[in-house]
């Protein structure tokens, strides 16, 4: 049994270790454990996996690393445990996570979850992202030899488990509702962020908001799909600050999706306001297509308050400024703390109870 100690200096080596791969750059640094092992084959898997997934972009990868690596330090860690209840004597299970592929390394959050709280995990990965989550379980185990024979992947059909943690599509969340009914399980849907404007935001708010629009080009739960406007609201505001994105359009998958949207859209006779990269559509759906915001007008914020309580369970983050209770300030959807659990359930809480 590795001590809780050991896993948490584990994964903040990780942590240096990624802290080599930013935007800024991809710089060599010195007293980095198995640096000569791995740095770069690890400059490898980041190339193999933009070539395998052409959203998967350099500068998002990188974003990516650069993200947790910051979050991955001993204060961060401790915090994030502090209050779970994880005990050094307890029987490890077998857990197994099913992760979704829509932005890198998106079920990170779940794999360092399982093995934090002392259990073994079993990893089924999704076919459009494969290469960097089994190179970094290689890392742990070289910092960390308690590691190994802890961490298994798979392409198989799940078998000798004793508990599931699975991300999907609604359509998928039913299938896993069903075949895993009988197991312990934290199921995961679709879900979509939103921002509420009053009209009282800054040139600098907007900027930022493009940061919660446009990041992974949109795709993950985190990303804000939707915004909130009060009657008569003037848009033009929110295209300025939108604009800090217009280079978006130069990725050919992109500009591919806003061209056909685009012309969805025209055929059908649908009202939009467009600036040559994102269309805003009047729309009531949480989810909407790539190079799409959609927008809804409110009357009162009251009421607009219990339309998003109502809707808790359709909506990962709202993005405002002194509007309602765990905001999300402008630009930091896709920086969340290790504590900001994905759809609000305590993943330590419910692996601490197995």
């Amino acid at each position: 049994m590795i001590s809780i100690q050991n896993r948490i200096t584990a994964f903040a080596k990780l942590g240096d270790f990624l802290s080599q791969f930013s935007n800024e750059g991809i710089i060599k640094k010195d007293n980095i454990e198995y640096n000569e092992i791995f740095f770069d084959v690890f400059k490898h898997q980041i190339k193999l996996s933009e070539e395998k997934n052409s959203w998967f972009t350099k500068d998002n990868l990188l974003f990516t690393l650069n993200t947790w690596s910051k979050s991955l330090n001993n204060n961060n860690l401790e915090n994030f445990i502090k209050n779970s209840v994880i005990s050094e004597t307890f029987s490890s299970k077998k857990v197994a996570i099913i992760l979704a592929g829509n932005v890198p390394l998106v079920g990170f959050h779940d794999f360092l979850s399982v093995l934090i709280s002392g259990h073994s995990v079993l990893v089924k990965q999704s076919s459009n992202d494969k290469h960097l989550l089994p190179f970094i379980a290689k890392y742990l185990e070289h910092v960390e030899e308690g590691f190994k024979g802890k961490i298994t992947f798979t392409e198989e059909k799940l078998s000798d488990f004793d508990a599931v943690i699975a991300t999907g599509s609604d359509n998928t969340a039913r299938y896993f509702e069903y075949y895993f009914k009988n197991k312990p399980n934290i199921i995961r849907k679709s879900r979509n962020s939103v921002a509420v404007l009053t009209g009282k935001e800054t040139e600098d708010d907007l900027i930022k908001l493009s940061d919660d629009v446009f990041q992974y080009f949109g795709l993950g739960c985190r990303s804000v799909s939707k915004i909130y406007v009060p009657k008569g609201y003037n848009f033009d505001a929110f295209f300025t600050g939108m604009y800090a994105k217009r280079d978006i359009i130069n990725n050919a998958k992109y500009a591919n999706n806003y061209d056909y949207n685009k012309a969805v859209y025209l055929m059908s006779e649908f009202d939009l306001l467009e600036n040559g990269f994102l269309m805003i559509k009047e729309d009531e759906s949480y989810s909407s297509p790539i190079a799409t915001v959609f927008y809804e007008y409110y009357d009162n914020e009251i009421d607009l308050k219990i339309k998003l309580y109502q809707d808790k369970e359709k909506i990962q983050c709202i993005v405002a400024k002194d509007f309602i209770e765990n905001e999300v300030a402008f630009g930091q959807t896709q920086h969340p703390k290790l504590t900001d659990f994905a759809d609000g359930v305590n993943t330590l809480e419910f692996l601490s109870n197995l």
